[in-house]
């Protein structure tokens, strides 16, 4: 008798904010990993005094837990761009669900979708697939381009094998911590 995979296992949880406890699925697809809720919870607490209120960009959204997570507890905006049309559907998908009218999703490359003149964010979610070098020229774009606000803050996430790439004169790496084989930060915006 052939198993069946266990659909609950595509399924993220909210763990803060308005929307806590809600679960929201994602598709199966090469690559895509959700932030834990451990590394979220860490996250969130860090920048719990920014959050209400702010524009946050969730590049290489794929399951959109953190921006999801960042509406839930009380951004102001939340842009999502995801390169994968099943992925971006089921972003749009729970979107609905949460009837979250501030939110927005973009079926495109992050890295091309950054190349234009940006808006500035108060907070950008940078976890791109692990296997595809994407950091860096993220980094450089996000920072070339008026993708950031004054005192931006930057979540990075990436292998420990790897680690970070260098940073733009101007971030300031301010938290650093690492979970089983992920290393995660947040940096900073500041003059160079």
């Amino acid at each position: 008798m052939a198993r069946t995979k266990d659909r609950s296992s595509n399924q993220l949880r909210l763990i803060g904010g308005r929307h806590r406890g809600r679960r929201l699925g994602f598709p199966d697809q090469p690559g895509l990993r959700p932030t834990s809720d451990r590394v979220r919870e860490t996250l969130f607490n860090w920048v719990a005094p920014l959050i209400e209120g702010a524009r946050c960009l969730d590049l290489f959204a794929g399951s959109g837990a953190l921006g999801f997570e960042a509406l839930s507890r009380g951004a102001g905006k939340v842009v999502m761009v995801e390169r994968a049309a099943v992925v971006a559907r089921q972003l749009r998908a729970n979107a609905g669900m949460l009837d979250a009218a501030d939110l927005q999703v973009h079926e495109a490359d992050a890295l091309i979708w950054l190349e234009r003149d940006g808006e500035p964010f108060d907070l950008v979610f940078l976890d791109p697939p692990f296997a595809e070098g994407l950091l860096a020229p993220a980094i450089e774009r996000l920072d070339r381009h008026g993708w950031l606000a004054p005192e931006a803050r930057i979540y990075l996430e990436a292998p420990i094998q790897i680690g970070f790439p260098p940073l733009p004169a101007s971030w300031e790496l301010i938290r650093d911590k690492t979970a089983g084989q992920v290393r995660y930060g947040l940096a900073r915006i500041g003059s160079a």
